[in-house]
């Protein structure tokens, strides 16, 4: 009855409110579109983000849209994805020629090298397969900080500090290549091959970090996602718990994020007001800050800081619109919340030093219980809770 009703609406105003034949095609577009993403999400997704493969903003619409919908994107590898955003197992492939710098042909390139020859066994493997003029330096550093080697070669800061090494033994080879050479020890390739700087890994803030710079947004993880619990107990909603309260006429609310960008304007009198865009971890979204928010927290508002903002919230014609009263930095938005501490052991020195300074401004004065979890082997922990309650010191 419903469909009926609308039907008749808009079989009223096609008699003369627009021409009929454009109409009937864009219909059926529509329907089609509608379609395709109602019963095959995954490939409509993929296929969508392959249009638009050079536009980070759009992909990272495309991102959220797919973590809104529970459709998993894997993270860029080298010997599984292509060059163009593909579909394997009901999951999205993110595609090697989204990843910045390094361009769509060398992508295609490393692609049809890898079909010829198969899988990457090692970077060794991968530099004297490629050609070093398609698969440059910078395309290895940001297919490294992308994580596209991770399948076999963790150590994305190594990859990244040896890139120098790789890149030169990659035209070594293909100049012996080209010139009919065979190598100087024989049958062995990796007896000839030169050793990567010793590196310690990055820590899991540096890696995405580094992840948000290849990639243009935070495909793996976010460095917020530690502190959702913390935040919470402060009263600070996530984007997608705001949506909906938003829709249903709530209006203030206090939300974090890591500030992505700001883009200052002055209005008619001449005063500053600004546009930041923040990301939190179950999206992004774009918050107004009018001139009297913006004089106040000018300087917390710094692209790559991560904030707790107090917003009011404008739901409109299907839209949320977010504007600005105040901001302050995400380690003084969790004061005093921690009731306690769960550590796990590492035997990597940057882990429990990234992890001491990401908690430090967090403990509370009262202090919390710690417990101490350790691999004693075998795929056991032991767990050791201490008495009383501390303070980091």
């Amino acid at each position: 009855q419903k469909a009926d009703e609308v039907f008749d609406l808009m079989e009223k105003f096609a008699e003369y409110g627009f021409n009929k034949s454009h109409a009937a095609a864009y219909a059926l577009i529509a329907y089609q579109t509608a379609w395709l993403k109602a019963n095959t999400p995954v490939e409509f997704l993929a296929a969508s983000m392959s249009l638009d493969i050079s536009n980070t903003d759009k992909l990272a619409v495309f991102h959220q849209d797919a973590r809104r919908f529970g459709i998993t994107v894997r993270a860029p590898d080298v010997n599984r994805s292509g060059a163009d955003f593909e579909v394997e197992n009901g999951e999205v492939l993110y595609a090697l020629g989204a990843v910045r710098n390094v361009g769509l042909e060398a992508m295609k390139h490393l692609v049809s090298v890898r079909e010829e020859g198969g899988p990457f066994r090692d970077i060794f493997d991968f530099v004297e397969r490629v050609d070093p003029k398609q698969v440059n330096k910078r395309a290895i550093e940001n297919l490294a900080r992308a994580g596209a080697f991770d399948s076999f070669h963790k150590n994305r800061a190594q990859i990244l500090a040896s890139s120098d090494v790789l890149i030169a033994h990659s035209q070594s080879i293909a100049a012996d290549r080209q010139g009919g050479q065979h190598a100087l020890f024989g049958g062995d390739p990796a007896a000839g091959r030169p050793r990567l700087k010793k590196t310690e890994p990055w820590n899991q803030v540096d890696l995405l970090d580094e992840e948000l710079a290849a990639v243009g947004f935070y495909l793996t993880g976010h460095p917020l996602e530690d502190m959702v619990g913390m935040l919470r107990r402060k009263r600070t909603a996530m984007l997608t718990e705001v949506i909906p309260q938003a829709e249903a006429g709530m209006e203030a609310f206090r939300m974090c994020g890591v500030v992505r960008r700001r883009q200052e304007r002055a209005s008619q009198s001449g005063e500053r007001f600004a546009f930041v865009s923040l990301s939190d971890p179950t999206g992004e979204y774009e918050v107004l800050f009018p001139p009297e928010a913006l004089r106040k927290c000018r300087e917390v508002l710094e692209p790559g800081k991560s904030v707790a903002i107090k917003v009011r919230a404008k739901a409109r014609d299907g839209e949320v619109r977010f504007f600005g009263d105040d901001a302050e930095p995400i380690e003084k938005a969790i004061e005093n919340v921690v009731a306690g501490l769960r550590v796990h052991l590492s035997p990597s020195a940057t882990e429990v030093d990234a992890l001491r300074k990401r908690l430090e401004p967090a403990v509370s004065q009262k202090g919390g219980e710690i417990s101490f979890i350790a691999a004693i082997g075998g795929g056991r922990e032991v767990e050791l809770k201490l008495p009383g309650r501390y303070t980091l010191d």
